[in-house]
């Protein structure tokens, strides 16, 4: 829940006087022009950021562990480039628990990267760095799913991968999407334009 949020950098407000409540299993799509603070808020669920002025609440979750809850994929996200896929999976296990339903060998393939399971990140390209990112946020198990310009570097391939995943892995989650292409949060009932939260103050 948001209630009077700002986020302010210098002088410039980034979105201000934004009440909002996100509730559990609805899928919204954070919208507006590029500079229109999308990844600033979803940073700020994320517990990556602070509000200027305002408040955010978790519900019932505790403030300290709220990262357990919520997994996120974004572009400027960075991967352990000297692991393998594998390893990035363990790793990432490590920190929050994944989903059970299907083993890493299987949502390797499934993502189509059966032959780079054992190869270094660092070799991948931009596509390919874009899936793994999108399988560790959707298959990790948090009710909370946050995905800033998901389709980032993906080809026509990914997209459909991408709603493949969403559809059959994540619908049940809470999603919040921020974008400009109405292909990626086309399954968000829910439109939030941060155009309508620029007032500014003195």
């Amino acid at each position: 829940t948001l209630t009077g949020a700002g986020k302010r950098f210098n002088k410039d407000w980034i979105f201000n006087q934004l009440d909002f409540q996100f509730e559990q299993g609805k899928h919204y799509a954070l919208i507006g022009n590029n500079g229109s603070g999308k990844s600033t808020l979803l940073q700020i669920i994320a517990g990556y950021s602070s509000l200027s002025k305002g408040t955010i609440t978790w519900g019932s979750f505790d403030t300290h562990t709220i990262f357990q809850q919520i997994s996120i994929a974004a572009p400027y996200l960075e991967l352990v480039e000297e692991f393998t896929t594998m390893e990035q999976f363990e790793f990432h296990a490590k920190f929050k628990k994944m989903n059970s339903d299907l083993n890493y060998t299987q949502i390797i393939e499934l993502i189509g990267l059966k032959n780079a399971a054992n190869k270094q990140i660092r070799y991948f390209s931009s596509g390919m760095k874009q899936r793994l990112k999108l399988a560790l946020a959707i298959f990790a198990d948090a009710p909370i799913l946050l995905l800033d310009e998901p389709c980032s570097n993906l080809d026509k391939e990914g997209y459909e991968l991408y709603h493949y995943l969403i559809h059959n892995y994540a619908l049940h989650k809470l999603i919040i999407v921020g974008s400009n292409d109405p292909q990626e949060y086309s399954f968000c009932k829910e439109q939030i334009s941060l155009m309508d939260y620029k007032t500014v103050e003195i």
